[in-house]
């Protein structure tokens, strides 16, 4: 994964002014950015360093493709960029015996919860292709995978009802597992039954709202918002 520097709030505003144009002449581009000279021409050259601003000719500039794809994600009223949500996959493993792959969770936040297996959707991969990598990195496993859905969950202190995270899980399915089960860096993994897993203190998820969505005929999208004391983030 590529490091993407920071970006100080004032070459935020001469992003902002070249995101509506195809480019811009230096005179005009100073201008509309409303800064003095000497810090103008430092966070221009800045940008050009950056690969996120191109000199096209004699004083004319404009955005590079990884200008444009960073600037999109801009709010444009204050010139900063959003905050998205987290995109992972969630993995439902079954077992011939009816048990499920449970994964206790063994790095901050959330330490000691109990949940099914989960990771993040790296670019340019499929959600499968993420399934089949997560599975892999984390269990030892390989299985039959398929998509049955999407969950939206939202996480906030309980104390003070702040949202601490936004995360979209794509909803994997897997069957007739195959490998040794291991252990992952930070996770703990056992195949348990509902039973088992719900005399757990701290778990996520709801074991029949599972089972419905992975028997349902077409893919779910399920919506949730969990409150959670502060010592767990």
């Amino acid at each position: 994964m590529s490091y993407e520097p920071d970006v100080h709030s004032a070459q935020m505003v001469i992003l902002r002014e070249l995101l509506f144009v195809d480019e811009l002449n230096f005179g005009k581009l100073r201008k509309a950015t409303d800064l003095e000279s000497d810090a103008f021409n430092f966070h221009l050259k800045k940008l050009v360093e950056n690969e996120y601003v191109i000199k096209h000719g004699p004083g004319r500039y404009g955005l590079t493709t990884k200008g444009k794809t960073y600037a999109n994600r801009m709010d444009t009223d204050d010139s900063t960029i959003e905050k998205q949500p987290k995109l992972s996959v969630v993995i439902i493993l079954e077992n011939a015996e009816g048990k499920q792959l449970f994964q206790e969770r063994l790095k901050q936040p959330y330490f000691g919860y109990w949940g099914h297996p989960t990771g993040k959707i790296r670019w340019g991969e499929t959600m499968i292709e993420t399934g089949e990598r997560e599975l892999l990195e984390e269990t030892g496993l390989s299985a039959d995978l398929r998509v049955v859905g999407v969950y939206h969950k939202l996480d906030y202190d309980k104390s003070s009802n702040e949202l601490r995270e936004d995360k979209y899980f794509c909803m994997i399915h897997g069957t007739n597992p195959k490998g040794d089960l291991i252990d992952g860096e930070g996770c703990h993994n056992e195949w348990l039954t509902k039973e088992a897993f719900m005399a757990k203190e701290k778990r996520f998820g709801d074991p029949d709202q599972t089972s419905d969505i992975i028997t349902a005929t077409r893919p779910s999208i399920v919506e949730t918002k969990d409150y959670y004391e502060p010592t767990h983030y």
